[in-house]
């Protein structure tokens, strides 16, 4: 069994100046919670914030890329820049963790000719994905986020991209689209797509989260919806209890004061702070994980279901999921429900695995 995280966003807090090679107090993910964890690997999204124009953007992503390639360089003996089934099984048995890269929000690609020679770059970098917006609607598409949307779906630029990352083989990443764009990339795309982090809207009523028709169309192409581990999008009752509280918009600000600044110790601490009060709120259990993937299994089956945790991009985590280092837990949830170990298997890693081999 390969166990993979689709989703989390890592190279964020390497820009933060985390230091991967330690277990840090204040992490969701590092390298030593992996391993503590049993996950074998985990795509490492390039986020990138929807309010940076084009150059921003493109230069914001390049020294993310390289904080990353520094990071797997100067730990080679732990983790290393995976890029295939093959090559993460081959790490697995020599006891390395398998980092991959992907794209959250295709913003730095600019469009036209120029964007499909970026495209074909970043797939020899490594890339495997691109989320092809984020919390605004893009020169790509229109995201579940906008108020008003821009294009009804896929721009015309955007129909192109995805024909152009099935012809390379990256994988498209529907989390975050608009329902009419996640409708626009099925009728477009020849290759299976990915729903890296996403959760049940039948179970958590949250524009992030994924219909069951959208889980149906998704499953008939042969795609695959990875759960997410964010508390709002796994329960309303907890999206009721964060807004009540206040704490995530009181801690936007210290959140950017310290992004600006991570190297000053008191910005540290207040956003320390914030996130201790964020945990200390009533969470669900890390069991609805595991309801989620119910509800997927009972629509389409076993296939069609895996594990997108968004570690790093969330501020507060299920009672129970602490960080990575909990990852182990939903497998012996999935045991204790009754699910066999072939089928634990695929959800762990292989349907996600098998997705990835299928764009070749």
């Amino acid at each position: 069994m390969f166990v993979l995280d689709s989703h989390c966003d890592t190279p964020s807090h390497i820009m933060r100046l985390r230091d991967l090679s330690l277990d840090n107090e204040f992490a969701q993910v590092d390298f030593p919670k992996l391993k503590k964890g049993k996950v074998d690997g985990a795509f490492f999204a390039l986020y990138i914030p929807a309010d940076l124009d084009v150059d921003a953007a493109r230069e914001y992503m390049g020294r993310m890329l390289k904080g990353v390639k520094r990071t797997l360089s100067e730990n080679q003996e732990i983790a290393t820049l995976t890029v295939s089934r093959s090559q993460a099984l081959q790490n697995q048995a020599e006891g390395r963790l398998s980092v991959f890269l992907g794209l959250e929000n295709g913003s730095p690609l600019g469009d036209g000719d120029q964007a499909i020679d970026m495209l074909r770059s970043l797939y020899d970098e490594g890339v495997r994905y691109i989320t092809l917006c984020h919390s605004r609607d893009n020169q790509i598409c229109d995201s579940c986020a906008s108020q008003s949307h821009k294009w009804g779906g896929l721009s015309p630029f955007g129909k192109r991209l995805v024909s152009e990352m099935n012809s390379i083989g990256m994988l498209v990443d529907v989390s975050h689209l608009s329902d009419s764009s996640f409708y626009d990339v099925l009728a477009c795309s020849d290759k299976p797509v990915v729903a890296t982090h996403s959760c049940c809207r039948a179970l958590a009523g949250h524009p992030r989260n994924m219909t069951d028709e959208m889980i149906r169309a998704l499953a008939q192409r042969g795609g695959v919806i990875q759960i997410n581990f964010y508390p709002v999008f796994l329960d309303s009752r907890f999206a009721e209890i964060l807004a009540e509280s206040g704490i995530q918009e009181r801690g936007e600000s210290i959140e950017s004061e310290f992004i600006a600044n991570p190297s000053d110790p008191a910005r540290r601490a207040a956003w320390n702070a914030v996130q201790d009060e964020l945990m200390a709120l009533s969470r669900p259990s890390f069991k609805l994980i595991a309801d989620h993937i119910d509800h997927v299994a009972s629509l389409v089956g076993t296939d069609h279901v895996g594990l997108g945790s968004d570690f790093d991009g969330i501020d507060v985590t299920p009672e129970g999921m602490e960080d990575a280092s909990c990852f182990y837990k939903i497998i012996e949830e999935l045991r204790a429900r009754g699910y066999s170990e072939e089928d634990i298997s695929k959800i762990a890693g292989g349907n996600f695995f098998r997705v990835m081999e299928s764009q070749a």
